[in-house]
């Protein structure tokens, strides 16, 4: 006796748009890796000193590095956006025995994102 296996697309993941940004999320760890790596030669680059850096700055200027990074902003970008919005999901914030909305916690994600972000900048930039 043979089961039945009803035939299954590979691309049956982009009918519903819930499933297409799970898996785009799921794809987007592969660039948050690409990153990491990234910097990592970045850091390497600096430590072995002026010219190392120079010719790490040759590289990241090719065509296709600027490119692969583009594309790698844009999932990062969309990683953290949707881990934002899960998060009220992962967990319950309470305080005082009440829950604390979901937007609230969204919206002090972002605020902390955003105070990071410019104490970054004013470190870099100072």
């Amino acid at each position: 006796m043979r089961l039945y296996r009803p035939r299954v697309s590979t691309w049956w993941w982009t009918r519903k748009r819930s499933y297409l940004v799970f898996v785009m999320r799921e794809l987007s760890s592969v660039f948050v890796a690409w990153f990491v790596v990234y910097l990592l030669f970045l850091v390497h680059a600096v430590g072995r000193g002026e010219a190392a850096y120079l010719r790490f700055l040759d590289w990241a200027a090719s065509p296709w590095v600027t490119l692969l990074n583009v594309v790698a902003l844009a999932f990062v970008l969309l990683h953290a956006v949707t881990w934002f919005a899960l998060t009220p999901q992962a967990m319950a914030v309470r305080v005082a025995g009440r829950t604390v909305p979901p937007v609230h916690i969204i919206a002090g994600q972002y605020t902390g994102l955003v105070v990071v972000s410019g104490f970054v900048l004013w470190l870099v930039t100072r």
